[in-house]
């Protein structure tokens, strides 16, 4: 993701291998949102489609919010949303969304800290912080970044994102040998059975990740 990794209507759903609405189900809006999210994000490759998915993505999380207001995972998987669409639209335009995806986070935090039970809300409020701007244009702080992927880790010690968002983070401050253990933690996590699109993209993004830190480890 350029603005954020999280960091990539029914037309557009209906030409992927998977459309969106084939995951709906009212009585699980967060699970269906995540596994639409994992096909959306390492499966479709198209940014235009992309776009329009994840924006479906963010409606759909509305809509189930209006239904259950206090829903911590379903705000979770509406900010990762909104994340993901300013991953696709980029620049100064994009700041409405991650604004919006922090509040979301910040409020889910408020109702349970341990949403999702993976360390997802800190994973994403720690990305969110190293991939804005910093002030004045957004509000992107490496200090808090910091702070929210070691929750993130404290809550899921072994798992594939959140040593994943570590390792990439560290690469962001150029500490190649720190994000390198990260990595090799993150390629050794359990896999997640209800979640196999999403570990086999994570690993080639670890690949990918491993290959930038040992060029640069290199020189």
């Amino acid at each position: 993701m350029s603005y954020i990794h999280m960091a990539r209507g029914a037309v557009v759903a209906a030409a992927m291998a998977v459309p969106v609405q084939a995951y709906a189900d009212i009585s699980q809006p967060a699970s269906e949102i995540e596994h639409a999210w994992d096909h959306i994000q390492f499966e479709v490759t198209d940014r235009s489609e992309r776009l329009a998915a994840f924006s479906e993505l963010v409606d759909q999380a509305d809509e189930a919010l209006k239904q259950d207001p206090k829903n911590a995972e379903v705000m979770v998987w509406e900010a990762i949303s909104l994340s993901s669409v300013a991953g696709e639209i980029r620049g100064p335009s994009a700041l409405g969304k991650v604004n919006k995806a922090r509040k979301l986070l910040l409020a889910a935090e408020e109702i349970d800290p341990n949403a999702l039970g993976d360390g997802s809300i800190y994973s994403s409020l720690g990305t969110l912080y190293y991939q804005v701007p910093p002030f004045p244009i957004g509000f992107g702080n490496k200090k808090k970044a910091r702070e929210f992927l070691n929750k993130a880790l404290v809550q899921n010690p072994d798992g594939i994102e959140t040593n994943y968002f570590m390792a990439d983070f560290l690469v962001h401050t150029g500490d190649y040998e720190s994000a390198l253990k990260y990595v090799i933690i993150a390629e050794a996590a359990p896999p997640r059975p209800d979640r196999p699109v999403a570990d086999q993209g994570r690993l080639r993004e670890l690949e990918a990740l491993k290959t930038k830190i040992n060029s640069k480890l290199a020189r």
